[in-house]
């Protein structure tokens, strides 16, 4: 099977800021959290993947195909939703269902676009101007998913939403990969809403891929405990991921397989790691 995202030496400078080289490998049938801080280079890469920026050196391939050699078809196959929606807001529900009929011909799904606008209940006598964020985010996926779409890209999309919706909007994602043939890829400062559905989680600092592991794995290689100063000097260096100080000693992330087994750690969260990682390397 062929993967969904194939990222080989991808190499972009902005300014000061330098993207890669990034090597990442992206199979088919997943969903991937892409992490890291603000400044990290997630919407930059996304953005590449678009092909709404040009590489500096390496190569992109979607769904088995260079991104330089896309047909109007296979861009089809591609569906993205960033943190706005870029639509005229004047528009209305059948003003934007048109549009989108229009633009992408006999791949639109009218009954697709008609049950999610249902399952959202979005208001059909209202202008863009007069939806919620919310009820924007939730248009985008509505049109982002009427298209027949094999690969689906979400740019901080959830940030700022309540956690009703943001609820409702996992569950949508969860449905859409229950088709092996679908992939996501979604960067998310909201790391809770990532465990709850992401397969694997890809982390990336200062324009640098740190790893892509699958979840259950990442979390399991890790733990947290609390330790003095006496007792962090007996542990091995390379196992010590990051830590912080406090009144009584230190808290500190460590790689399970480097530390005694009868030392007590406390499960990790895809938050705690991404923190640690950053803040370990500060120190």
């Amino acid at each position: 099977m062929q993967n969904a995202i194939e990222l080989q030496g991808l190499k972009k400078r902005l300014g000061n800021f330098v993207l890669g080289p990034i090597n990442l490998i992206v199979p088919r049938g997943c969903i991937v959290g892409y992490i890291g801080e603000n400044g990290a280079g997630k919407s930059t890469t996304i953005k590449l993947l678009l092909n709404l920026m040009i590489p500096d050196q390496g190569e992109i391939k979607l769904l088995g195909k260079n991104i330089r050699e896309f047909t109007p078809q296979i861009k089809k196959d591609i569906a993205y939703v960033f943190d706005d929606l870029y639509l005229p807001e004047d528009m209305t529900l059948k003003n934007a269902q048109n549009f989108h009929r229009k633009f992408y011909g006999q791949a639109w799904q009218d009954k697709t676009f008609s049950e999610l606008i249902t399952r959202f209940s979005l208001p059909d006598n209202k202008t863009i101007k007069h939806f919620s964020r919310g009820m924007k985010m939730q248009l985008g996926l509505a049109l982002a998913l009427s298209h027949g779409a094999k690969l689906l890209l979400l740019d901080e999309a959830t940030s700022g939403l309540d956690p009703v919706i943001r609820d409702d909007v996992l569950d949508l994602l969860l449905e859409y990969i229950q088709n092996e043939d679908h992939t996501i890829l979604v960067s998310s400062h909201i790391l809770s809403d990532l465990e709850k559905v992401a397969d694997y989680i890809a982390f990336i600092h200062k324009g640098q891929l740190l790893f892509m592991e699958a979840k259950d794995e990442l979390v399991d290689q890790y733990g947290i405990t609390s330790l003095s100063k006496e007792q962090l000097a007996e542990i091995d260096n390379d196992a010590i991921v990051g830590k912080r100080s406090h009144q009584f000693g230190v808290e500190v992330m460590l790689k399970r397989n480097l530390v005694p087994d009868d030392l007590e750690l406390e499960k990790v969260s895809v938050e705690d790691i991404m923190v640690y990682m950053i803040k370990g390397e500060r120190k």
